[in-house]
């Protein structure tokens, strides 16, 4: 649970964040890393579905990533309604992801048994990162202990971080993910064969 002071700074920051500018803003959590820069680089234990489907304990990194698309979630806690919603979303949309050569990885401060458990309830079959104490959360600008906050990032093959979304609304958000993952690799393809 929030803590009041916590809860009271977020109500500070929010209408501050509107001040700031899109590259260097602010959300409820923290500052946001910068768009266009390298994503804060992290590593963190979790649980990668196994092709049997049973879950086994891993150690990812965002140097793991290189070379393909990056969808790095952030979510309060396994098996509340929102966060079901959101992971449902993005477990019924993995295979266009996977199509358009993008990982999905989700982070929450929930530890490797919960997420052991939350990716066999929803037959999940993307990572769940464990950041038991925010760091990462707090890297990403996403973070009021306890919990990482509903954000989520796209990296491109470079470890650049290329878009963001804060305050997520769960329904559809995997859909809208898509969308621009599909318009920033249009993008990508094209500077690439002008540059050539």
């Amino acid at each position: 649970m929030p803590t009041r002071r916590s809860f009271i700074r977020g109500l500070i920051l929010a209408p501050a964040a509107l001040l700031i500018s899109p590259r260097g803003a602010a959300a409820i959590g923290g500052t946001l890393p910068e768009l266009d820069a390298a994503a804060p680089g992290f590593r963190l234990p979790g649980v990668v579905p196994s092709a049997a489907g049973e879950p086994r304990e891993a150690i990812l990194a965002l140097d793991d990533f290189r070379g393909r698309w990056l969808v790095l979630y952030f979510y309060p806690r396994d098996f509340t309604s929102g966060c079901t919603l959101e992971a449902r979303g993005f477990q019924r949309d993995l295979a266009e992801f996977t199509r358009r050569d993008a990982a999905v990885m989700g982070v929450s401060a929930d530890d490797g048994d919960s997420h052991a458990s939350f990716c066999g309830s929803e037959g999940l079959a993307y990572p769940l990162l464990s950041d038991l104490d925010g760091v990462v959360s707090r890297a990403y600008g996403s973070w009021i202990a306890p919990f990482s906050q509903r954000h989520t990032f796209l990296i491109d093959p470079q470890g650049v971080l290329r878009h963001r979304w804060t305050a997520v609304r769960p329904s559809g958000h995997s859909q809208e993910v898509l969308a621009v993952l599909e318009r920033s690799r249009a993008e990508t393809d094209h500077t690439a064969s002008s540059a050539a």
